[in-house]
């Protein structure tokens, strides 16, 4: 430290604006004992959250806290309760088929229906699980976890089939990943409908710049301890938990909305060749294995305008028949196909 930044320091420039304590304000004895001469003060340090409070005020500063793990909220509902569970898996892999979890967590709250809002004690459940094959260096640079941590573990299966007996609905970021993966893993997953946090809700329309989880907690101030099962749901939760900017109602209450409906993906069938710019700028994907652009929609509103702009701007009015597959919240995101019909436009 320069000799300057030390005179400043002395002089309490630098010093959060915190000040030693009057001499007026001290303890009798001390005030006696100064009296008789020279008495050292031990300098207070003042509290981390009074010295964030302080740097939040200052518009140069924005201040991140860790984000809180919460197992109880004080809400208390004047209507019905659905029971949320919050759902993520650490892999071996990216690939159901042949890759294994070897962690899971699950989260279950008590969600008001009508307000979106969680109630009530949160239960909690976090296992590793022995995949019967190696880790990966990457993945364990990802979780942390290592062939050591889950030798010999294995979910308790009795444990998990309770908490998804007493669940409406099991939620997770990105479930187009995870849900693949535990169906495969105990049948009792597909046994429920699922809705995704990453997905079915629109974020940047929200005015968030990414759906990305530790971006979203970013935005709201939190820093946490990502890609472990446990701690990724926690996140989730209070993330969810939160009142999105632009529609007034909680995450949890959106999600509770879409989970009732039903969505679509649709194919492009035949498309000619010259479409694929229009295709590909209107949100179509390409699907190499099947070899068709295709989309997914949201509900029956955005399906008929669909049709209706593949007609004209595809097939320019010509007579056509596409691909429809529907879905509900049973059947979203699992590796399961949903119900096929060809569609005239």
């Amino acid at each position: 430290m320069s000799e300057a930044s030390s005179q400043m320091m002395s002089s309490g420039q630098l010093g959060f604006g915190f000040e030693d304590a009057a001499a007026g304000t001290l303890p009798p004895a001390l005030r006696k004992a100064r009296k008789s001469g020279p008495v050292a003060v031990q300098p207070q340090t003042p509290e981390p959250e009074a010295m964030a409070r302080l740097l939040e005020a200052h518009p140069d500063y924005r201040v991140l806290r860790r984000l809180p793990v919460q197992l109880r909220f004080a809400h208390q509902p004047t209507g019905p309760v659905t029971r949320v569970l919050i759902l993520d898996t650490e892999t071996t892999g990216l690939y159901h088929a042949r890759d294994r979890i070897i962690e899971l967590a699950l989260l279950a709250v008590d969600v008001e229906t009508a307000t979106g809002l969680p109630t009530g004690e949160v239960e909690v459940y976090n296992a590793l699980e022995d995949p019967g094959m190696p880790i990966s260096k990457e993945v364990q640079g990802i979780t942390g976890i290592n062939d050591e941590m889950v030798r010999g573990h294995r979910l308790d299966e009795q444990r998990v089939a309770s908490m998804l007996l007493k669940a409406d609905l099991v939620l997770a970021h990105n479930a187009g990943f995870d849900r693949p993966f535990v169906e495969a893993r105990m049948a009792q997953f597909s046994r429920l409908p699922w809705a995704c946090s990453f997905a079915d809700l629109d974020w940047k329309k929200e005015g968030r710049s990414s759906a990305k989880l530790s971006q979203l907690a970013l935005e709201l101030g939190w820093f946490y301890d990502a890609h472990r099962a446990e701690m990724d749901c926690h996140a989730l939760l209070a993330v969810l938990a939160c009142q999105l900017p632009l529609s007034g109602h909680t995450g949890l209450a959106g999600l509770l909305a879409v989970s009732v409906r039903t969505s679509y993906r649709l194919q492009a069938t035949a498309a000619p060749f010259e479409a694929k710019d229009l295709l590909r700028a209107r949100g179509y994907r390409w699907d190499a294995d099947i070899k068709v652009w295709q989309i997914k929609l949201g509900d029956e509103n955005s399906l008929r305008a669909e049709c209706q702009w593949l007609k004209t701007s595809v097939y320019a009015g010509r007579s056509a028949r596409v691909q429809l597959e529907q879905f509900d919240a049973s059947s979203r995101y699992s590796a399961r196909p949903g119900i096929v019909t060809l569609q005239a436009l």
